[in-house]
């Protein structure tokens, strides 16, 4: 490369102004944060919204619960499991609160949780705790680590009889490891005790196939590396567990008479009027 083609290289846009809305003076790098929606994407979304706007009757209340089956449809084969045990919520931060404030927590009763959690997840644990008497044991984890074993055996090493939740990261955003969710949930479960997954930066960066994952709950963005507007996310939660969890606000399915679809699927499906375009 001549010094005529490496300056052209620099001064060129990191990211295309063709498939992204991205300032081209700035090369943006904190994609794992929000991330920047392409093009293509806030113009279907753009499509969506006008189409609510023509009809909002028809949109939201005729054709509404069929658009949001085939998203789940498409979502629940990309991160592998059942479309029946997905529903859809704002943000992971949102998913990981709704299985906290779902779950009854005896005084004295752990909830376990890395010193490695995303600060806001860590709040809504804390917030779970103060309220319920139990109590947050928190499990130191060495940067760098020697193998993904020294995270299982630390984690494991905090187990007890009392031990109900743990609260797992799978990436985490401090240092961006990758936690070993696989063989913590396969051991956890073999001492009683349910996994939550905050998976907030793994869809779209990681393989993932949650049926095979066998954590109880897990949540993910779709904002981050799937490229979906903000105000998409899910929650996926095994079968066995989903008649535990409410949506954070109570609406119209908490009384709702149908028996053609899982409550999960009722109750979430509906919280009230929102713009549903990102999903």
């Amino acid at each position: 490369m001549n010094h005529a083609d490496f300056e052209s290289e620099l001064s060129a846009p990191a990211a295309s102004p063709a498939l992204w809305p991205l300032d081209p003076e700035i090369v943006f790098l904190n994609h794992g944060s929000f991330g920047s929606c392409p093009i293509a994407v806030l113009d279907r979304q753009t499509e969506y919204r006008r189409q609510l706007e023509r009809e909002p009757v028809t949109f939201l209340v005729r054709e509404l619960e069929g658009r949001l089956n085939s998203a789940r449809a498409a979502l629940s084969e990309y991160v592998g499991c059942d479309r029946e045990d997905l529903v859809f919520v704002p943000n992971a931060i949102t998913g990981v609160n709704t299985v906290l404030r779902s779950l009854s927590f005896a005084p004295g009763e752990e909830i376990l949780v890395t010193d490695h959690e995303y600060n806001a997840c860590r709040n809504a644990l804390d917030f779970a705790a103060e309220r319920s008497g139990a109590v947050p044991v928190v499990v130191p984890i060495p940067f760098p680590i020697s193998s993904p074993d020294e995270i299982v055996e630390r984690v494991m090493e905090r187990v007890t009889s009392r031990s109900r939740l743990a609260l797992i990261d799978h990436v985490t955003s401090q240092t961006g490891m990758i936690l070993p969710v696989a063989e913590l949930t396969r051991r956890l479960r073999e001492r009683n005790v349910d996994v939550l997954v905050d998976g907030a930066h793994a869809p779209g960066m990681i393989p993932l196939n949650l049926s095979q994952l066998g954590a109880a709950y897990y949540t993910g963005n779709c904002h981050k590396w799937i490229c979906a507007p903000k105000g998409a996310a899910f929650l996926y939660a095994n079968r066995t567990h989903q008649a535990a969890l409410r949506p954070l606000t109570i609406s119209h399915g908490a009384n709702s008479p149908r028996t053609d679809r899982s409550r999960f699927q009722i109750e979430f499906g509906w919280t009230g009027t929102g713009d549903p375009s990102a999903v």
